[in-house]
Parts: C-alpha cells; sequence; structure tokens
C-alpha cells in the first residue's frame, strides 16, 4: 500500500499571521516578510507531523491510495480521514493497462476515524493478479485553517512555534514533541487494540 499527497497546501491557507502572533514577533518594521519562508516552512513540517500522529488530513488536498489487494472484498479502510470524496477507482493490471471502476459500482461511507470504501452491492471489483488499485480521493477538514477544529489548529500552531524557537537544538530532549501539543491531538489519535501476551 502507498498513499502519494496529489495536491499541495498552498501557502494562502497556512495561519502564517496566527504564527507570527504566537511567536509575539513585532511588526511594522521594514524586513517583516523576512522570516516568512522559514515560518511557512516550520508550518508545514508541523502540520505533516500532526497528521502523521493522527491519521488525519487536516487541511483538504487530493491523494492517491495504491494497493495490490483488498484485505476485506466488502470494505477497504482508508488510511486517512476525514475523507470526503472518492473521485475515481481505477484497476491497472501487470501490464499497465488501466480500467476505470464506473462510480455506480462503489460509494464511500463517511466516518471520522475510518472512512470506508465500499462496493454498492457484492464486493469490490477484484484486483488483477500482479496488478494493482488506485484510488483517488480528497481528505481534510476544509480548505482553510479556520475550517480546522481549534484543538487541532492550535496544536499545529504550537508545534510550529516550537520548531522555531528550538531550531538550532539537536539535543532529543529539545526536539521531543511538547506535552501540551500530545494532549491537544490524543483524541484524534488511532486506537490500536490487539492481543498480547
Amino acid at each position: 500500500m502507498m498513499v502519494i499527497e496529489e495536491t499541495q497546501v498552498a501557502d494562502a491557507a497556512l495561519p502564517l499571521a496566527a504564527l507570527k502572533r504566537q511567536l509575539r514577533m513585532g511588526s511594522g518594521f521594514a524586513e517583516d516578510g523576512l522570516q516568512d519562508d522559514v515560518l511557512l516552512s516550520f508550518l508545514r513540517a508541523a502540520l505533516a507531523a500532526i497528521e502523521a500522529r493522527t491519521g488525519k488530513a487536516l487541511l483538504s488536498r487530493g491523494f492517491l491510495w495504491t494497493l495490490h489487494g483488498w484485505r476485506d472484498a466488502e470494505g477497504a479502510a482508508f488510511p486517512l480521514a476525514p475523507v470526503v470524496a472518492v473521485s475515481r477507482l481505477t484497476l491497472v493490471d501487470r501490464f499497465g493497462v488501466a480500467l476505470d471502476v464506473p462510480p455506480e459500482r462503489y460509494r464511500l461511507e463517511i466516518d471520522a476515524f475510518a472512512p470506508m470504501l465500499r462496493p454498492q452491492r457484492g464486493t469490490l471489483p477484484d484486483v488483477p493478479s500482479g496488478g494493482s488499485a488506485e484510488v483517488r480521493f480528497t481528505a481534510g477538514y476544509g480548505e482553510s485553517f479556520d475550517d480546522l477544529p481549534p484543538d487541532l489548529g492550535q496544536a499545529v500552531l504550537l508545534l510550529a512555534a516550537h520548531y522555531y524557537e528550538y531550531r538550532d537544538e539537536t539535543a532529543l530532549g529539545q526536539g521531543c514533541m511538547p506535552f501540551g501539543v500530545t494532549a491537544l491531538i490524543a483524541r484524534y489519535r488511532p486506537l490500536r487494540l490487539g492481543f498480547s501476551a
């Protein structure tokens, strides 16, 4: 299985002004925009780190999910949430010949934690031997940072500020995710149940 981000979050969607307020940066000076590129890179890094920890796509964008077989032909759990739309399901054989599956054969089952790709009836189409299934979908809470749940938005700002403040530190103690951030994202983290001895 592989997930590729097909569209990137635009710089305009990132909360640059809010991060500057969080860092208590001065304004009205000739060098106001001097740190903008650095701050945007820390916002992107914070966004990616929180998405990795929570399994959530925070800001809406397109993804390509490639898999070589269904674990369960009655439904496949998406690797990210929240999924808002499935735009295409394509079966690719071992020679690279692609066949689009008609949208009437599958549907999106929306769920905040485990959205599913389901067949309309029966099972999902068979993945060709030695081939793959490619699912193009859109995931995220919205296109604007204001669309995020407040706790996730605050976690991104806190983590970006942490990265900025400790940008020169290489010691592990300073580079770990701060407790405030982990507390804010705790309810979004996937719960894994398993059997252990």
